[in-house]
């Protein structure tokens, strides 16, 4: 990745028309060919960018450019479009080179994978008395994220979420459909779980006889303990 801080322009054209004036910025080159123009300031997202496939060719600046102090013409063209960055420099306060690796990209903390671990181990989490019959179980439509037998021998379907929507009440719901189909495990009820469920989802759900849990990861995996809070 190449990083260079500079004072500069640019302009873009191709789908629209755009213009940044003389300023300094930081451009970001990556090994992929793409190049971003970034302020400080407007947190993660460029000012102006090329997306690949596109090549990057500096040049010399022609005589009226250099008469207006540009340095050094870059031209970013993409490889399917018209699309073309053109960049001035005027004055490079910085400019280096750094070999980052093969990044192992973003694992998410508190997935659904993670809560339905963390929900199986600790199933007494949806009351007294429940045991764990299996994870993932299987029906026509897909698995079911957990089953389980409450204190009264009764078969319990979870559906788990990072955050509860009502597409994962009308997910649950389909489920229990099938499930109770099936003689040797109805009547089943539902449970939907998530560490966030949002009003309209918790409204249909109880509309329909779910009962919905709220998750607190962080009390899960031993990293907070819900008694020692003072509010």
């Amino acid at each position: 990745m190449r990083l260079v801080v500079a004072r500069c322009s640019a302009r873009y054209t191709g789908r629209l028309t755009a213009h940044l004036p003389l300023a300094v910025r930081l451009l970001v080159v990556k090994s992929d060919g793409s190049v971003l123009l970034h302020s400080d300031g407007g947190s993660y997202k460029p000012l102006n960018w090329m997306s690949p496939p596109c090549s990057l060719a500096p040049a010399a600046p022609g005589d009226e450019a250099a008469a207006r102090g540009v340095t050094e013409v870059w031209t970013v063209q993409h490889q399917k479009s018209d699309d073309r960055l053109e960049i001035e420099l005027h004055e490079v306060h910085h400019d280096s080179s750094h070999d980052l690796g093969i990044d192992p990209g973003l694992v998410k903390d508190g997935v659904e994978a993670h809560l339905q671990e963390l929900l199986a181990a600790q199933i007494e989490l949806l009351g007294a008395g429940h045991t764990l019959v299996r994870r993932e179980y299987m029906t026509a439509i897909g698995p079911v994220d957990i089953l389980a037998r409450d204190a009264d021998g009764g078969t319990v379907a979870v559906e788990l979420k990072r955050r509860g929507d009502i597409d994962g009440v009308e997910q649950l719901t389909r489920y229990l459909e099938l499930l109770n189909r099936d003689p040797l495990l109805a009547p089943v009820r539902g449970v939907f779980a998530a560490q966030e469920i949002k009003p309209q989802a918790r409204v249909l759900a109880t509309d329909r006889g779910i009962g919905c849990l709220v998750l607190d990861y962080d009390a899960m995996r031993g990293v907070d303990d819900p008694e020692s809070r003072l509010f």
